[in-house]
């Protein structure tokens, strides 16, 4: 899922450098968007994996 994100990251920058607001403003909000998704799923795998060794 992170590669999905890190995908249209450099999606949304090329867009950018090349001036299509449009596609990079929404290939930067799905980044966004997978990137939380990513992080929420690590940090609740972190918290198991902690109470499950204690």
């Amino acid at each position: 899922m992170l590669r999905y994100a890190l995908i249209f990251l450099v999606v949304a920058i090329i867009a950018a450098f090349f001036g299509f607001s449009g596609v990079a403003a929404s290939a930067a909000g799905i980044a966004q968007i997978l990137f939380y998704i990513f992080l929420a799923i690590f940090v609740i795998s972190l918290i198991l994996n902690f109470v499950k060794s204690v």
